[in-house]
């Protein structure tokens, strides 16, 4: 017990507030449980939290665990933006089945099960009606109150400011719920137009659903990039879990985010000085100096779009061929004003009325991007947002 009070102890001073640094699951539960014994309060350890950085997957399992270190709502916040952050990450080790790889056989048996699967179960999923509720974490942003016109289509759950004061690090921002409509295992975006202010409002929203199944499953498997990874548990099955890789010149992930700044800038503007202004023109008459002409500055605001390469995960049943998990990462150029999306779908069980189908039932979307675009106006710097929903109360499109 004192060596791993002393190396708790290490990790809290390995901690400066200047800088993150990276732990494991197992170092994490230790550090909350050094910080439970020492009496921290709940912003202390919520700020050392904030500087944490996760070499692996916090499962809901191992989140559920370390619930009992947490004092408080703003250690609980930076728990949840830990589980989504890391969402995207294989899991300890230790989590993983003691089952040997299979080998190519096996493998060519699962994928044949999965692509059957996609073709003749999912790929036919009738018009589906869900329930998306998605909490929306951010940096760099105020909390954003019931008041700021981001209900538009949704209904705001949360009201109120959230759990934490604005700063640079990733924070609870707000709670929407909204209806979705799903054609054949793919979500389709909403028909009325959009009228949040996007961009002007330190907010950004992704104007593409997420991506479809079927088409990424037909991507990899076209490119012959599909490889084995591992085995892994998956609400307690052991689940095949594949890499795959699609180029640009193959690939149709559309992305389009909104939005970003241009500014246009016309006129011209003159400062002039008391023994100046006869001169550049001022007819004002004033005394000691001024600007004069008509100098106008004008933000235009657009989004990001193209179609770009990626890379992922996909994690299969190996006896039924069922795809459990799907994680999508877009590839983006540095210069670009979108530098990360990162996609992890989860798909389950739900039931409408006296059926039952697999669907989405979580996700969670990781983005980075340059909230200033390209406009050059004021320092470079990037944003995070983080996005987890839930679909639930699933029906049939036009039933009851």
């Amino acid at each position: 017990m004192r060596r791993l009070g002393r190396l708790s102890a290490l990790l809290l001073l390995a901690l400066p507030a200047w800088g993150a640094r990276t732990l494991t699951v197992q170092q994490l539960g230790e550090m909350l449980r050094s910080m439970q014994q020492e009496k921290k309060s709940d912003e202390e350890i919520a700020t050392a939290l904030k500087q944490v950085i996760l070499s692996q997957e916090l499962t809901r399992g191992s989140m559920n665990g370390l619930v009992s270190y947490l004092p408080g709502p703003m250690s609980t916040e930076q728990i949840y933006v830990l589980e989504a952050r890391s969402a995207d990450l294989a899991p300890p080790e230790s989590d993983l089945p003691a089952r040997a790889a299979a080998d190519a056989e096996e493998q060519k048996s699962i994928l044949d099960k999965a692509a059957a699967y996609v073709a003749g179960t999912y790929d036919r999923l009738p018009g589906l009606v869900a329930t998306k509720t998605t909490l929306r974490f951010q940096d760099n942003v105020e909390a954003v109150a019931s008041s700021s016109g981001l209900q538009s289509s949704a209904t705001d759950v949360v009201v109120g400011q959230g759990f934490s004061n604005p700063a640079t690090f990733v924070h609870y921002i707000n709670s929407t719920s909204s209806e979705v409509l799903s054609e054949h295992g793919v979500e389709k975006m909403p028909a009325e137009k959009d009228k949040i202010p996007w961009g002007a409002n330190k907010m950004i929203a992704l104007e593409e659903p997420d991506p479809a199944l079927g088409s990424v499953f037909r991507e990899a498997r076209a490119g012959e990039s599909i490889r084995w990874i591992r085995w892994e548990l998956v609400n307690g099955k052991t689940t095949a879990v594949f890499s795959f890789a699609v180029p640009k010149k193959k690939a149709h992930l559309d992305v389009n985010v909104c939005c970003f700044p241009k500014i246009n800038q016309a006129g011209i503007a003159t400062f002039y000085t008391a023994t100046t202004a006869a001169t550049l023109g001022d007819g004002g008459g004033g005394g000691g100096g001024g600007v004069t002409g008509n100098f106008q500055t004008n933000t235009e605001w657009h989004n990001y779009k193209d179609a770009v390469p990626y890379h992922g995960e996909i994690f299969v049943d190996p006896e039924t061929g069922i795809v459990e998990r799907l994680i999508v990462q877009g590839e983006f150029k540095p210069s670009e004003v979108v530098h990360r999306i990162d996609v992890r779908i989860d798909y389950g069980q739900v039931k409408t009325g006296a059926e039952t189908h697999i669907a989405p039932v979580k996700s969670y979307v990781d983005t980075e991007v340059v909230p200033n675009g390209d406009s050059g106006a004021a320092s470079y710097r990037t944003r995070c947002t983080l996005f987890t929903s839930e679909y639930k109360d699933y029906r049939t499109a036009g039933g009851n």
